[in-house]
């Protein structure tokens, strides 16, 4: 049996003395996508976050690829398990210059800006190539949320947890996301939703996770 693209064991994670979660342990196969699923604070914004090496865990290992991340690795260890979130970090300037931004980071040597890809990624989601001279600072929560999904594509990671990352989307542009990350799915890649609709992560997902499973 190939081994999974993503090992969770155990993971634990608390605020002051109370376990918010305990125990937690899963794999993700290459070509899965799951629902991480759970009452508003169940922690699955902490136990995403978690996963990508961006807030501690109080006990347990994530592996990706067989290997536990160390703190070192930790850069190159996020550009290929990208945390998106439902407000996405932007810099100032344009979008172009924020999607061609990661490209100059020591874990990501070796990759290169491509700009006719980033605007027929951003033509699929409906921005046409003007789009990448738009201001960040005018930017809505929506238009945001699409130059940071673009920006992550553009990386080529194996995994993406995606945290409400359509959230401020309307409709049909959602409906657009959906369709572009189930054409970027394939055996090699894998993605972990969480959505505040059931409708979306029915439509997403072919696995779900319940963090109720863990609580203390």
């Amino acid at each position: 049996m190939p081994e999974p693209l993503l090992r969770i064991t155990r993971l634990g994670r608390r605020l002051g003395a109370a376990w918010i979660w305990r125990g937690v342990s899963f794999d993700v196969a290459g070509g899965e996508r799951l629902a991480l699923v759970g009452p508003t604070g169940s922690g699955k914004t902490l136990l995403l976050r978690g996963i990508a090496g961006l807030d501690p865990v109080d006990e347990g290992e994530v592996e990706f690829e067989g290997r536990t991340a160390r703190a070192g690795e930790l850069p190159a260890f996020r550009a290929r398990v990208c945390y998106l979130h439902q407000r996405p970090a932007l810099w100032s300037g344009t979008v172009a210059q924020n999607l061609e931004a990661p490209f100059s980071l020591r874990a990501n040597a070796g990759k290169r800006f491509d700009r006719d890809r980033a605007a027929a990624l951003l033509g699929r989601l409906g921005r046409d190539a003007s789009f990448l001279e738009a201001r960040t600072s005018n930017l809505s929560g929506g238009e945001a949320q699409v130059v940071a999904l673009v920006r992550a594509l553009l990386l080529d990671p194996r995994i993406l947890l995606l945290d409400e990352a359509t959230a401020s989307l309307d409709r049909a542009a959602a409906a657009r996301a959906e369709a572009l990350l189930a054409e970027w799915a394939e055996p090699g890649r894998a993605s972990i939703w969480t959505s505040h609709d059931p409708d979306q992560l029915a439509r997403v997902a072919d696995r779900r996770v319940d963090l109720e499973a863990w609580k203390p």
